[in-house]
């Protein structure tokens, strides 16, 4: 199934798109020469919005947790690249021990762990998942809403190591951890100083990484890479600013992001007047730590930042976990016009290791093109390449459903890349 893209695709998306294809080889090189500069994350997904004019990254998450949406007829892509990623961090590991998210209750995030668990088997490793959460002390079966059974078993620390110990299926040591847990609620002990090897590794996660890091590494990449295609960084690159010390409870900073969104729409206005865009310029302001889609507004003047009501206060202040949002990240908004069935969409990019494995549109019915739709409500739709994301079809039109993937690719990979470099500053070893 492929999106039906409701703006004439005539524009600078399309002009991009064909600046992608006859820059194939020159773009497959570059990358080649950045994955020798820069360790590739483990696995990550992408966010990205496609408004006809303007195709970019909106986020980046580097514990995905929707393998259960990838299209099935593509997992022998994702095995492969496991392969290769496994390799690179422990070449020898052939037990590997996932750690997944405390929240047990959500059975569709558990269909992703059992996905994750199945990947990683067919990988060639023996595989096990243990829980860092307090409820689970003992062995625990628990079902999928499709049926599926995951075993959880209680993690132990033996010294400067994690294992499971287990009477019945006996215990086991693992060279490798795998986190699918993003630590919003902070790192917790069990899991600091191990001699094993931690992927991805504790400054991944949200207690230290920050989005405005990312973007601020993303901000360098764009301006590489479209320095190389001779194009309009503008295109693939939404702007951005932040606001640190706001209180959305006591109301303090709130002139200081009122200020910062006047600015940042201005900036866009002269963009949307270059282009000929005749939208409403908007911009989403959202917590600079955190993920779920919590802690999230669409604004489109300074005023609706200015004398918020205490529901919306409330929602901006608390992100998972629980906890308080004191910096944001004001980024440029970018409508999406693509749909599927009438319900807005937006592509989510899957990587593991520097290799596009997949995808899936996020479709809500419920929410507007200018609106985040990560949020309660969404349903997924495996991106049904024809062929996988990396392989164009040269001869085809720009905007053909293989060449429209390709530049997704291109543009997630981009962000993979802005990933791994904020990884490698963000990284205490280097401070």
């Amino acid at each position: 199934m492929v999106p039906h893209l409701t703006t004439a695709l005539n524009g600078p998306l399309l002009s991009l798109e064909k600046s992608m294809l006859d820059a194939m080889p020159k773009i497959e090189h570059w990358f080649r020469s950045q994955w020798l500069e820069y360790s590739s994350p483990f696995y990550a997904s992408v966010d990205l919005r496609n408004s006809g004019f303007k195709l970019a990254p909106v986020d980046t998450n580097l514990f995905p947790g929707g393998f259960n949406n990838l299209n099935p007829d593509f997992l022998p892509l994702s095995v492969q690249a496991a392969m290769i990623a496994v390799e690179k961090v422990c070449p020898e590991a052939h037990r590997l021990l996932i750690i997944p998210e405390n929240h047990t209750r959500n059975t569709y995030y558990l269909r992703n762990v059992v996905e994750l668990v199945n990947i990683m088997k067919q990988a060639g490793l023996d595989v096990r998942v243990g829980s860092i959460s307090p409820e689970i002390t003992e062995p625990t079966k628990l079902e999928t809403h499709d049926g599926h059974t995951l075993l959880l078993e209680p993690v132990v620390r033996v010294g400067n190591r994690i294992k499971l110990i287990n009477a019945e299926l006996g215990d086991f040591d693992s060279c490798a951890i795998l986190l699918n847990n993003d630590l919003s609620a902070g790192i917790p002990a069990i899991l600091e100083n191990l001699e094993q090897n931690l992927i991805p590794p504790l400054h991944a996660g949200w207690s230290t990484r920050r989005k405005s890091q990312h973007f601020a590494a993303y901000n360098r990449v764009a301006s590489e890479f479209s320095a190389l295609l001779g194009i309009d960084e503008w295109l693939l690159n939404p702007y951005f600013d932040t606001c640190g010390e706001i209180d959305f409870h006591a109301r303090t900073g709130e002139e200081c992001l009122a200020l910062k969104v006047e600015e940042l729409l201005a900036k866009i206005k002269i963009k949307y007047a270059q282009y000929g865009v005749t939208q409403e310029p908007f911009v989403i302001v959202k917590a600079d730590a955190g993920t779920y889609g919590m802690g999230i507004m669409t604004v489109k003047s300074p005023d609706d930042v200015r004398d918020l009501n205490r529901k919306a206060r409330n929602k901006m202040s608390v992100v998972k976990e629980g906890l308080q949002v004191s910096e944001v990240i004001i980024q440029e908004g970018v409508y999406t016009f693509e749909s599927i069935n009438d319900a807005v969409a937006e592509p989510v990019v899957y990587m593991m290791d520097h290799f596009v494995i997949g995808g899936f549109y996020r479709v809500h019915t419920g929410r507007g093109i200018d609106e985040n739709l990560n949020a309660p409500g969404s349903q997924f739709v495996p991106l049904a390449f024809e062929k996988p994301c990396t392989t164009p079809d040269c001869a085809g039109a720009p905007d053909a459903a293989p060449n429209r993937f390709y530049a997704y690719g291109v543009v997630a990979r981009l962000a993979l890349l802005a990933a791994a470099i904020e990884l490698q500053e963000q990284d205490p070893l280097n401070q």
